[in-house]
This record gives structure tokens, C-alpha cells and sequence, in this order.
């Protein structure tokens, strides 16, 4: 029983340490881009220095005359000689952290200094140094040489500008006929001053779709037969659930696992996005699969990207510069997630993909570009709609961009209320990314928040509608 309470204690500990050091994180990022208003000097630190290293410049010990503690100065060295770790600077938000899960709950209610902390830590925190948050490495493409820009006719629309001034909303972009109708960035009282058209936005499970865009490309450029093909010939899924699926199974998220994995977790235990395609095959081994129903996860975009990038071998950067630079035309960078110190052998591709406000503009009008010019990627657009499948998800909410859908094509939501009959597809990101195109009437709406407080029904459905 001991043993239990001491092991319950250290993690609780770990697990307070871990978020302490994401906060600090947060103070030196306002620090760094100069958000000087939201910090104060903390009035506990000294200038003594004790052997703290280059990355933990601005961090000091301080003698507090408490009990010693165990300090950790990098994953290698620690300090246990009765000081404190501190900080000179300490931010004066108030900041809830949900330290038993990553994000923000969907059913909270967060208050500005929440809200900003998690556009950090959503945005950002991947590159801060510190020895606890492991950074991330990067398949990236870089911008085109020829990017376009949108025609714009702006209007202004008095609601849309007061979600901005009360919600979590970072940024409103309506596409009209051809034309930007509506341009919108959170205020600078809200969070105008820490996101412009350069900054890069986390996609969330938007990036599910992005991975579904490159496999359209990997089977138009001839690496990958179709979409009823299976994805035996990769050794990694051999004697896997996975064996012998065909691959609009996996991209339907209808693969029969549902007794083993429910949205971002494994049933047993684990998160699928930190894990390689090998890591999370060796779980799924000589595991059986159950009927075919809806059953949406983190896991199958991880697989597909890293079947693609499998297939393409040496060519997966080729390809994804194709797309983004050729067909996009992105003005600035882009990229998925790869995972640090591990090769592409044991799938190290992560569908978790980043773009500016303008380039995911960008990509949703290449979609709709495809999809009326019949393009060869048009055409896998039009299949997946064509075999669309039901969600036949027992919670029904209208106003929510994951329950208002009641079908799934290929990593898209479609069938939205009021617009089933209607070839509208739809992305949708945890905390209220949203990306609807209306493929029959050329309409797209992009939109970025921290977290799902605004009216999507009104300015997202409603839009489309």
C-alpha cells in the first residue's frame, strides 16, 4: 500500500514539475517577443547563480531555507544543495493548467490568461528548450517562388467582429466566388498582438485531412494504385489489425479497432500521436478486428502519412513540395511533425501540421480548384464523397462541427445539417478549427481559435449555408 501512495506521490509531482516548466516556458516566450505587460520581476530572485546552464540563462537558485529539494538543471544533472530553482520573471495572468490532460477541456470555461497560455502551448512550446518537453522535428517545405494572392471585396460583418472581441477566436477568412469577403483577426486587446499572417497555426485534426490530400497526390502521381488497394506490401502492419484493409477503410477511420482505440488514446494505455508507426504497430499486433463502423482516432492518419511516405521513399519530400510550392503555391512555410532521433524506416512521419491563416486558405482553394477542373485529385476528392460513409454516432448536436456532420469521406465531415444533399466537406480541428468548403456553390470558410466558444452554427455552417 505504501509502495502505491509513493508511486501515486511521484507522479503527481512529475506531473506539477512538468506543467511548472511549461509556464516557464510561456514567461520566456512573452518575454522574448516582448509582451512585457503580462510579466513582473520575481521579487525572490537573486543574481547568485549556481551552476546553471546556457539554456537555463535567466534561472537561479535561491537559498530558501526550506527543506532541500531536489533541482533539475538538464535531463543529466540535478542540484540538491537547499536552494530553489526560480525564474527573474513570473507572469501576472491568472492560468489554469489541466495537468491531467494536454488540452484545454472542451467543456470548460477559460478566462484570458488560460486561453493564452494554451495558444502557447498548442502554437509554440514545441520550441522552446527545455529538458522536459521533447522537441519536435519537421518534414517542411518552403514557400513557393510564385504564391498567389486573394482578390478581396471586403465587407464587414458586425457579428463576426464581436465573436472576435469575446471569444477565443485568433482569425475569420470567408472566400466568396473568388473573393475574400471577409478578413478577420482577433483584436489586439484579445489576441490581435500574438497572431498576424506569418504566424503559424497548429491544425489539430485538421490535419488529418492534409494527410488525406497527400495521399490523393501519391495516388495521382502513380506511387500508391488506388484507394481500394491495401497496404500488405509495407512490413510494418504484418499480422496487425490492419492487414489486408483496403486503404478507404483506414482513410473512413471504419477499420474495426474500435475494442483498441478511441480518439487519441490506445484502450491500454498510450497516446497514438507520440508514438512511430512502429511503436504503435508493435501495440496493434495479433490484435483482431471487429465489424466495420465509424470509429474516429489519431492512429489511422499517422499510418496512411507514413504509408505514403513508405511508398514514396526518398521522393516524400519531392512530393510534398509538388503539392505545397507547385500546386498550393504557399507563400510561407508549411509542415507536418516527425519524430525527433528516429528514422523514416520505423515511420516517423506525424499528421500534426502547421500553416499560416492564408496558406490553409490556399489549400482549400486548390481543393475546390481540383474538384471543378476534374483534375486527377478532383476526381479522388469526388470518390471519397461518393463513398462516404455514416457516422452512426449515438450524441447529436447541431451546433458542434464534429456532431453536425452525420457522414465521413476520407478524413473529411460532410453531410452537414440543412446541406446533405450538397458536396460541402469539412475539416475540423480540436478548439474550433474549422475548414468548410462548398464545392458546389465555391464557397470556403477558415477559421482558427484556441478553443470552441464561439457560435460555429452562425459563422461557420451558417456561412457555408
Amino acid at each position: 500500500m505504501r509502495k502505491c501512495l509513493l508511486i501515486i506521490f511521484f507522479f503527481i509531482l512529475s506531473k506539477g514539475a512538468y506543467a511548472e516548466n511549461r509556464v516557464q516556458g510561456f514567461n520566456n516566450w512573452l518575454l522574448e517577443n516582448g509582451h512585457t505587460e503580462f510579466l513582473e520581476i520575481n521579487k525572490n530572485y537573486t543574481d547568485e547563480c549556481r551552476g546553471c546552464d546556457d539554456w537555463a540563462s535567466g534561472e537561479c537558485f535561491e537559498k530558501n531555507g526550506k527543506p532541500k529539494k531536489q533541482c533539475v538543471i538538464n535531463e543529466d544533472t540535478t542540484y540538491d544543495g537547499g536552494y530553489k530553482w526560480i525564474k527573474k520573471y513570473k507572469n501576472n495572468l491568472k492560468i489554469k493548467v489541466y495537468n491531467n490532460r494536454w488540452t484545454i477541456p472542451w467543456d470548460s470555461k477559460p478566462k484570458f490568461g488560460t486561453l493564452l497560455y494554451y495558444y502557447y502551448k498548442y502554437n509554440f512550446s514545441h520550441f522552446t528548450k527545455d529538458p522536459i518537453t521533447k522537441q519536435w522535428d519537421r518534414y517542411e517545405v518552403q514557400p513557393s517562388n510564385n504564391s498567389i494572392e486573394f482578390d478581396k471585396v471586403l465587407i464587414e460583418d458586425k457579428y463576426i467582429k464581436k465573436q472576435l472581441q469575446k471569444t477565443s477566436l485568433l482569425s475569420y477568412l470567408l472566400y466568396e466566388n473568388g473573393k475574400v469577403t471577409i478578413d478577420e483577426l482577433s483584436p489586439n486587446d484579445r489576441f490581435g498582438s500574438f497572431v498576424n499572417n506569418e504566424t503559424k497555426l497548429r491544425s489539430m485534426s485538421v490535419g488529418k485531412t492534409m494527410v488525406s490530400y497527400v495521399m490523393g497526390h501519391a495516388i495521382c502521381k502513380g506511387y500508391i494504385d488506388s484507394i481500394d488497394s491495401t497496404i500488405n506490401d509495407w512490413s510494418l502492419v504484418n499480422n496487425t489489425l490492419y492487414q489486408d484493409q483496403k486503404i478507404i477503410d483506414l482513410l473512413n477511420m471504419s477499420a474495426g479497432d474500435q475494442k483498441f482505440l478511441e480518439y487519441s488514446d490506445f484502450k491500454d494505455g498510450g497516446d497514438t500521436d507520440t508514438l512511430t508507426a512502429l511503436e504503435a504497430m508493435l501495440k496493434m499486433s495479433n490484435k483482431k478486428k471487429s465489424n466495420k463502423k465509424f470509429n474516429y482516432n489519431g492512429l489511422l492518419p499517422h499510418l496512411l502519412l507514413n504509408y505514403i511516405l513508405y511508398k514514396t521513399g526518398d521522393d516524400f519530400e519531392l512530393l510534398l513540395n509538388d503539392i505545397f510550392q507547385n500546386d498550393v503555391k504557399i507563400k510561407n512555410s508549411i509542415y507536418f511533425y516527425k519524430h525527433p532521433n528516429t528514422s523514416k524506416d520505423v515511420g516517423n512521419a506525424n499528421s500534426m501540421f502547421f500553416a499560416t491563416r492564408y496558406d490553409y486558405l490556399r489549400i482549400a482553394k486548390t481543393m475546390l480548384d481540383d474538384w471543378n477542373n476534374d483534375t486527377c485529385v478532383g476526381q479522388y476528392l469526388k470518390t471519397l464523397h461518393k463513398n462516404k460513409i455514416s457516422k452512426s454516432m449515438k450524441w447529436k448536436d447541431d451546433k458542434n462541427p464534429f456532431l453536425n456532420p452525420k457522414s465521413y469521406a476520407g478524413f473529411f465531415h460532410t453531410s452537414y445539417s440543412g446541406m446533405s444533399k450538397r458536396p460541402v466537406m469539412g475539416m475540423d480541428g480540436y478548439g474550433g478549427q474549422v475548414i468548410m468548403i462548398d464545392f458546389e456553390n465555391n464557397n470556403i470558410v477558415v477559421i482558427h481559435s484556441i478553443h470552441l466558444d464561439y457560435n460555429w452554427k452562425k459563422i461557420a455552417h451558417g456561412a457555408i449555408k
